[in-house]
């Protein structure tokens, strides 16, 4: 039997199969054996080689190299992370926000900052902090329109992750965004927090050129994936704190409780966010408390 070779990428991975578009189509496939006994497992966005048989049966015969992977939530290749956050409810904590704006930049992901909800809560202060740091931000809502075309315009020719807290209205501004059908959840009352409604990471592709994601929430981005980052490479994962690199007193600052800290300065001018710097010194001590044999 023949078999067509072509190229394509893995949209998504369910029970074994893995969905692949290639050439306007999107072809369901095994792994072969062979790439099963490799390290790689295939993920969401992967570039891939297949081999289609006559009867339309598909395998998966290699994985081009990978330029970034998340583990949690586990998709390779990504362009940029769309962080869906609001001061609406539920409320989103920059803690949050910060820890996925690290792994992003560790990963060379450009992080976009989307401040949903507009409709309910401008946004202003999350805006402002993150504005200060260097990210773009862009005030949304999902039932106004507000900042849509904007989105969309970042999404074109890009694979795009879109996370945030539940209930923060991802899925409803993607679908607002893309004119996609999204499964969407509901906010409880009780408890003042959504319904997590994304159970897998699917690629979709974008009428503009593109594929998003919209992934399972910020509870997927484990601390446990900076385990790589050395608690004194962190300051580079925050942009803001890099013109100060050198000002400081001592050579080895961790801009903690040194003196003379320009970081420390930075912050109380106004220049920095303090919601970013407590954000450092939690990511610091967390980071600190990971030892080099886990």
């Amino acid at each position: 039997m023949s078999r067509e070779r072509q190229n394509g990428t893995i949209l998504k991975g369910i029970g074994g199969f893995y969905y692949v578009a290639c050439a306007g189509r999107v072809v369901e496939c095994k792994a072969s054996g062979r790439l099963r006994l490799g390290d790689l497992l295939p993920l969401a966005g992967d570039h891939v080689e297949i081999e289609i048989g006559d009867d339309g049966d598909g395998f998966i015969v290699a994985i081009c190299p990978r330029k970034n992977t998340l583990v949690r939530p586990p998709v390779a290749n990504v362009d940029q992370i769309v962080i869906v956050a609001s001061e609406a409810p539920p409320v989103t904590d920059p803690y949050l926000i910060d820890k996925v704006t690290v792994i992003a930049l560790q990963q060379g992901i450009t992080p976009v900052i989307v401040l949903n909800k507009t409709d309910l809560a401008c946004g202003n202060n999350l805006k402002h902090a993150y504005e200060l740091a260097g990210f773009s931000v862009v005030q949304a809502s999902a039932v106004t329109g507000e900042g849509c075309a904007e989105i969309g315009r970042l999404l074109v020719d890009k694979v795009t992750c879109f996370t945030g807290n539940s209930g923060v209205g991802k899925s409803s501004l993607l679908r607002r965004v893309t004119g996609l059908d999204l499964s969407v959840g509901a906010i409880s009352g009780r408890i003042g927090r959504g319904k997590n409604t994304t159970r897998h990471v699917e690629l979709l592709a974008l009428p503009g050129g593109g594929f998003a994601a919209d992934t399972p929430g910020f509870s997927s981005f484990e601390v446990r994936q900076m385990e790589r980052i050395a608690k004194e490479d962190l300051q580079h994962l925050f942009p803001e704190m890099e013109p100060l690199f050198g000002q400081c007193r001592f050579s080895g600052c961790a801009h903690i409780k040194e003196p003379d800290c320009a970081v420390r300065a930075l912050v109380a001018a106004g220049g920095m966010a303090q919601s970013r710097y407590d954000s450092y010194v939690k990511l610091y001590e967390e980071l600190r408390q990971i030892k080099d044999w886990e």
